[in-house]
């Protein structure tokens, strides 16, 4: 049975994942890496969630605070046997309602090109295309999206 807990970045079951999402994506992007690399540190993240298997971590997302109004999704990562089961887009409906609960009116994001079910996922859970913000303005491989929450 899958269930999911609320927690942050110290949480030894997150860390373990955020490892092999930095690997995944350390393949994906390649000579890129590093520049996404200084943007994705998890010190001091004090909004997780991590979902389990049973006993198992399979997956996690954070929010991290953008501004006022505004949570950034961070460091969204499903161990490969439990992708295509809906396990990711729980979590960010988790994340999202955990945002709600806090007074923030949007959350927005960044992925890149070469992560094509990422961006299956945010589309069909409602985000939409944006400039890409901050750091990933200009930025060729970045996508960025955002979604309104409904308070």
């Amino acid at each position: 049975m899958i269930h999911f807990i609320r927690t942050n970045s110290e949480n030894k079951n997150f860390t373990e994942l955020v490892e092999c999402l930095d690997i995944d994506l350390a393949e994906r992007d390649g000579e890129d890496h590093s520049f996404y690399a200084q943007f994705n540190k998890i010190q001091q993240i004090k909004n997780v969630v991590v979902a389990f298997d049973n006993q198992l971590p399979i997956a996690c997302g954070a929010i991290k605070n953008y501004d006022s109004t505004t949570f950034e999704i961070k460091r969204m990562y499903t161990a490969p046997a439990h992708r295509g089961k809906g396990v990711a887009a729980k979590i960010l409906s988790e994340l999202e309602k955990w945002a709600i609960e806090l007074g923030y009116k949007k959350c927005i994001l960044e992925t890149g090109k070469k992560q094509p079910e990422a961006l299956h996922l945010y589309k069909k859970c409602g985000y939409v295309k944006i400039n890409n913000y901050g750091q990933y303005a200009g930025i060729e491989n970045s996508i960025c999206f955002e979604k309104k929450l409904k308070l």
